[in-house]
């Protein structure tokens, strides 16, 4: 027991456990709140939502429209960037994490464009179709 205890301590994903910040290049950006590391590790950003930008994974069009313009909000601020994160879960096969760029907490950055809206785990996501 002691060994899974430590395990997930190292991961930063146990309750109480303190965060580890490491950094990565970003290869591209997947959508306004997901993007991957020239390492091959997906972090999708804690504590916001983008909208979508698939048609069959939107509510309306307008959340695809609003969608594609957060995209491109996400690129021009992390395209080929290091950044510097610390993981804080797991979600559909990514990494989430608090993400820093350029010294600025990326989560803020996304939020103060209007790219993205506060949204805290097991809470309803924003509604971008009004």
């Amino acid at each position: 027991m002691p060994i899974l205890i430590c395990l997930a301590a190292m991961s930063g994903t146990a309750s109480g456990a303190s965060a580890r910040a490491d950094t990565g290049r970003v290869r591209y950006v997947t959508d306004g709140d997901t993007f991957r590391l020239t390492s091959g590790e997906r972090i999708r950003i804690a504590n916001i939502d983008a909208p979508e930008i698939h048609a069959r994974q939107a509510k309306c069009r307008l959340e695809v429209e609003r969608g594609e313009a957060a995209s491109r909000r996400a690129r021009s601020l992390l395209d080929g960037k290091v950044v510097t994160f610390e993981r804080v879960g797991r979600s559909d096969n990514r990494t989430v994490a608090r993400v820093r760029v350029d010294g600025r907490d990326l989560g803020e950055a996304l939020i103060a464009t209007g790219a993205a809206r506060p949204w805290l785990r097991h809470r309803p996501k924003p509604d971008w179709c009004s």
